[in-house]
Formats: C-alpha cells, sequence, structure tokens
C-alpha cells in the first residue's frame, strides 16, 4: 500500500534476506519519502489464513464504509496472519479511533496496527509543500 509516498509493506517470508531485498526494492522507487516494513520472517500462513485474513479485510472496510463518521477513502487495510494493518490520512484523532475500535471488533485479528498520519500533521504539509513547488 501507498499513501503519498509512504509505503507500507506487509506479507509473510520464510527468510530474512527477502524481508531485506523487499526494502531495498522500496527504496529505489521514485517518489517513496518513507519505507513502513511490516514483512513477517515466519513459517505461518498458507491458504486456510489467507481466506481469514481476506475475510477480515472485507469485513474492516465495510465496516468504515458504512461507518458516515469516517472518510473511508482515506484509508487502506492489510492484514497478514491475522494481523491488520492500517495505513492513511485521519481528519482527526477521533476519526482514527472509530477506525481502530472497528477494527478491534472483528472476530480473528490478533493485534492492530495503524500507520496512519493525521491530515494536519507537519511533516504531510512539508510533503504537500515540496510537491506544489515541483509541479509550478
Amino acid at each position: 500500500e501507498v499513501v503519498e509516498g509512504r509505503v507500507l509493506l506487509t506479507g509473510s517470508v520464510k527468510k530474512t534476506k527477502h524481508r531485506m531485498d523487499a526494502i531495498k526494492i522500496a527504496w529505489k522507487v521514485l517518489g517513496v519519502r518513507e519505507v513502513i516494513n511490516e514483512i513477517e520472517v515466519t513459517e505461518k500462513g498458507g491458504i486456510k489464513q489467507y481466506l481469514i485474513d481476506v475475510k477480515i479485510k472485507t469485513q474492516i472496510r465495510y465496516k468504515v464504509i458504512a461507518d458516515k463518521k469516517i472518510s473511508s477513502i482515506n484509508y487502506n487495510f492489510e492484514v497478514v496472519n491475522g494481523n491488520l494493518y492500517i495505513i492513511g490520512i485521519a481528519q482527526n484523532k477521533k476519526e482514527l479511533k472509530r477506525v481502530v475500535e472497528h477494527a478491534n471488533d472483528i472476530s480473528g485479528v490478533f493485534k492492530v496496527v495503524s500507520h496512519v498520519m493525521m491530515k494536519e500533521d507537519s511533516r504531510r504539509i512539508k510533503y504537500q509543500r515540496k510537491l506544489q513547488k515541483r509541479n509550478d
């Protein structure tokens, strides 16, 4: 998942080298300003877990879309081995809290990890100004 130059790497690999290779590749892409590495080195997984993860991702997407107090388009979700990762732009802390609460209410979720940035975060504003200068 990529949001405003922030790359969220998720998944599972069996060797640490593969995890490191993914990071190196991500940094080579033009426009990347941050790489968040949530790739797990594990033997866990398989088709059964994949299907559970797909179900969880579908449920969180539905819950967030159905909640009119959340600007759902601003959030992306990934699920790996029951761990639910969130990246995006929150309008405010209250909105993000609602998203995380929905995530925690889903059966089969072991852990919720948020990499969401606030709309008014100074790093984000600085990045947008830099893009604007580039486009002028």
